[in-house]
């Protein structure tokens, strides 16, 4: 993407929203004096302008490999951009309070690319977990907290004297579709995604198989679906009838007694 003047000029003063804007105390390059700009944040670029009112700024900061810290200086509240480099330049800022300070250290720390994609990062880590469960978990069968925390009466079963499951086992919701794998009959196994785990908590149980309808159940239920209609049909003109009567009433009051 190319940038020149106009289009840094556009963004800067543009209708879309500031992180941060505010004045700020500036140090020159050549000399030490302090002068008060007006400073807008977008993005990873920072704008600052003679005045809040002026049309374009006086120079962009683009807020890529560097850092923000704070630093000594004759003016209070003041702090430091720092860019790599032998020969990179130091900005240095002031604030006007210890608040504005804080909040503009925090939000130019957080301008960069590189930290947005350490927190994208960060949220697709948190997702994952909260998709699959930890490492060695069982996925969507980890339990809700409060739930779930009895401990069993009986003795526990060992895994050697339980079945052994197929390779490949179709899943719905995280656990096992018992009745589509092969070998139906058997008895589910209770360690992956039922029984207890290592503390000797239960865990829930796997969802009950899904169960075909018969041909009674699909008639009855047709019969319910046909003779749903017929039963809207007598409410319907029920109340139909009310509110019509209902309306009468209102006509007839409304226009008053006859002469």
């Amino acid at each position: 993407m190319k940038l020149n003047e106009r289009s840094l000029a556009f963004y800067a003063t543009c209708d879309s929203p500031a992180d941060n804007a505010g004045f700020l105390y500036k140090r020159g390059e050549r000399h030490t004096a302090y002068h008060r700009r007006w400073f807008v944040l977008k993005g990873n670029m920072l704008f600052y302008f003679e005045e809040r009112e002026s049309r374009e700024p006086v120079g962009v900061i683009v807020l890529e490999g560097c850092t923000v810290e704070l630093c000594d200086s004759a003016e209070e509240f003041a702090f430091a951009i720092r860019f790599g480099g032998a020969k990179s330049r130091t900005y240095v800022l002031a604030a006007e309070s210890q608040a504005a300070m804080e909040s503009w250290v925090k939000s130019l720390s957080r301008a960069s690319f590189d930290y947005m994609r350490l927190v994208v990062r960060e949220l697709e880590k948190q997702l994952e977990e909260m998709r699959w469960g930890p490492a060695g978990g069982c996925g969507g069968c980890r339990l809700l907290p409060g739930s779930w925390k009895s401990k069993p009466s009986g003795p526990e079963r060992s895994p050697e004297g339980l079945l052994a499951l197929p390779t490949v086992l179709p899943k719905e919701n995280g656990c096992a579709v018992w009745n589509n794998a092969p070998g139906a009959d058997r008895p589910p196994d209770t360690s992956s995604c039922g029984g207890y785990d290592s503390e000797g908590n239960p865990r829930p149980p796997p969802l009950p198989p899904r169960r075909r309808a018969s041909s009674s159940e699909a008639g009855s239920a047709g019969a319910a679906a046909a003779e749903s209609p017929s039963i809207f049909c007598r409410l319907h003109e029920q109340y139909g009838q009310e509110v019509a009567r209902l309306r009468q009433d209102w006509l007839e009051r409304r226009r008053g007694p006859r002469p």
